[in-house]
């Protein structure tokens, strides 16, 4: 039995890697802050699976919980097969809205633990000839939104070169794009989710069985819905300086995943 380890493992999108992965017969490591619903969580999908759901508690914004994590990617006697970097929040408020120590918080988290978590996790897997990391982005990367955008817009770039640059080597890496999912992200950041349109929201389940036929045919980037990926494709097409304004206007009023 293989085993995949996934960050932000309580909710939302992370939640549904942990259901779909354990239904198909993988052991977990499941990575998030609170203890108590980590345990509850593994007890669950040992229960209905069968499968060993290991509880590692780490705060990802802090160098700890980092290396903690990267401890355990780099166990050799417990080898991970498959890392989804899913951690991550948004800030609410606009540039100079957001407390500096809150920015650097996000780009720790977003940046620095994917690039520390997807190294430590790599390396292991290069040498056995096999694995897969998938680190979740957001389709906001492609589309000029502060820097939520520019964390995301850093994952894409990085899991794309990474990828390329192990191209060959039984390891594949892919940047997942969501656009909205119904996941606690907006409540946490305190953002309002009324006026959404109903089309643009995604469900997760059905995004991460997507996300990892996409890893499977060996794609370096996932937007894992017909809707976004036409709306990215007017993105590519649409005036950088229009663009600018309408995604300011809409991420105020929408919140930035």
């Amino acid at each position: 039995m293989t085993t995949a380890l996934i960050t932000g493992a309580t909710a939302g999108i992370g939640a549904a890697f942990a259901r779909r992965l354990a239904a198909e017969g993988h052991n977990l490591v499941l990575v998030a802050r609170n203890t108590e619903r980590l345990r509850e969580q593994a007890t669950e999908l040992h229960d209905l699976h069968g499968i060993e759901a290991e509880v590692l508690t780490a705060d990802l914004s802090e160098d700890d919980g980092i290396a903690s994590v990267e401890a355990r990617l780099t166990d050799r006697q417990q080898s991970v097969d498959l890392l989804i970097n899913n951690a991550g929040f948004g800030n609410k408020g606009r540039y100079l809205e957001v407390s500096m120590a809150d920015e650097l918080k996000m780009l720790k988290v977003h940046c620095e633990a994917v690039l520390r978590l997807t190294s430590a996790a790599a390396a292991g897997m290069k040498e056995r000839g096999r694995g897969g990391v998938v680190n979740v982005a957001s389709v906001a990367a492609f589309v000029p939104r502060g820097t939520y955008g520019a964390s995301k817009a850093w994952v894409v770039q990085f899991t794309q070169g990474a990828a390329k640059d192990l191209a060959g080597s039984g390891v594949r890496l892919m940047a997942l794009c969501p656009g909205f999912v119904r996941t606690e992200f907006h409540e946490r950041a305190g953002m309002g989710t009324g006026n959404i349109p109903g089309w643009m929201w995604l469900d997760a389940d059905k995004l991460v069985a997507t996300a990892l036929a996409d890893l499977a045919r060996g794609k370096s980037v996932s937007i894992p819905d017909a809707r976004y990926k036409t709306l990215m494709g007017l993105v590519k097409v649409a005036p950088r300086g229009l663009l600018g304004g309408v995604t300011s206007k809409t991420g105020r009023k929408y919140g930035p995943q």
